[in-house]
């Protein structure tokens, strides 16, 4: 190589640095930001997730607590002044809180915690609203009208909503509550024959069949 290439290439190599260098001046601060952010975003959902633990282990010890008494008025009670930080963890409060309310004869006052659920707003999963207002309405069988919970439970009944079966089977009690047997039995024998019918769901529906005087139809499961 003569002097001419080797100057060439020194020249060249300093030209090189000269705008690596110019680069990082005007535009290194971007990288510095990327780290920044990655490793603070990465700190801050580990301390996330270590606050949303803290806060359910926090909720799980307050529930333990406000359960400790052997009276259902005093369970309602000390579960009412327990506070949630989710609306997940408010849900399961009122749940449990109905429980308790309904165990003590306290109709009202559990239907009232469930029909919040059932109508409260924000990021609650829907599957919480429909077994609130479910377990509302069986509490008020002998509050509503037939007509009037036969209404309700026909928009649970629904095919693919998560409770449609259960729904089907309390419509069944209220035809029969209103003398169709007929149709109790032909609701009953269509909830036996549904592949997403649970064993237990599948045993109360052909012992209400057998009472009523018909014979449960041989199940999809049986027949396999």
């Amino acid at each position: 190589m003569s002097d001419t290439d080797s100057f060439i290439d020194e020249v060249t190599e300093e030209v090189r640095r000269d705008r690596l260098f110019l680069m990082f001046r005007r535009y290194g601060w971007i990288a510095v930001v990327l780290i920044v952010l990655i490793v603070g975003g990465a700190s801050y959902n580990e301390y996330r997730k270590a606050q949303a633990r803290a806060e359910a282990e926090q909720l799980g010890d307050s529930i333990i607590a406000a359960l400790a008494s052997n009276r259902a008025e005093a369970r309602a009670v000390a579960l009412q002044e327990v506070t949630a930080q989710t609306p997940g963890g408010e849900a399961l409060l009122r749940f449990m809180t109905a429980a308790s309310q309904a165990e003590a004869g306290q109709t009202e006052a559990a239907v009232s915690e469930l029909n919040a659920i059932a109508t409260s707003d924000g990021d609650l999963p829907e599957i919480y609203r429909q077994i609130a207002s479910f377990k509302a309405l069986t509490l008020q069988a002998g509050i509503l009208s037939p007509d009037e919970r036969r209404l309700q439970f026909e928009a649970l009944a629904q095919p693919g909503a998560p409770l449609h079966l259960l729904a089907q089977e309390q419509l069944a009690l209220i035809d029969i509550e209103q003398g169709n047997v007929d149709a109790a039995l032909e609701r009953l024998q269509a909830i036996l024959q549904d592949a997403e019918s649970s064993a237990d769901l599948q045993q109360r529906v052909s012992q209400v069949i057998v009472a009523l005087g018909g014979t449960p139809e041989p199940t999809p499961r049986s027949q396999g």
